[in-house]
């Protein structure tokens, strides 16, 4: 068991929190975005689907949700 929690520790696995995620709570952005893929009828597949699911607004700037009226 030793050689383990060396390894571990060497890793730098040792000590991580339960929850990793950045700072966000990934649920909460994808309820929002399958909220808004209803409500705008956003179909898989589409080009609006693509820029919905997988922008990175905060490399790009780009808006994914163009059509929210927040």
């Amino acid at each position: 068991m030793e050689d383990i929690e060396r390894l571990k520790k060497l890793a730098g696995i040792d000590n991580l929190p339960v929850e990793d995620s950045m700072g966000e709570n990934l649920s909460l952005h994808g309820t929002k975005k399958a909220e808004y893929q209803r409500k705008h009828n956003v179909r898989p597949g589409t080009d609006e689907w693509f820029k919905l699911w997988f922008a990175r607004p905060k490399l790009t700037g780009e808006n994914p949700m163009p059509k929210n009226t927040k």
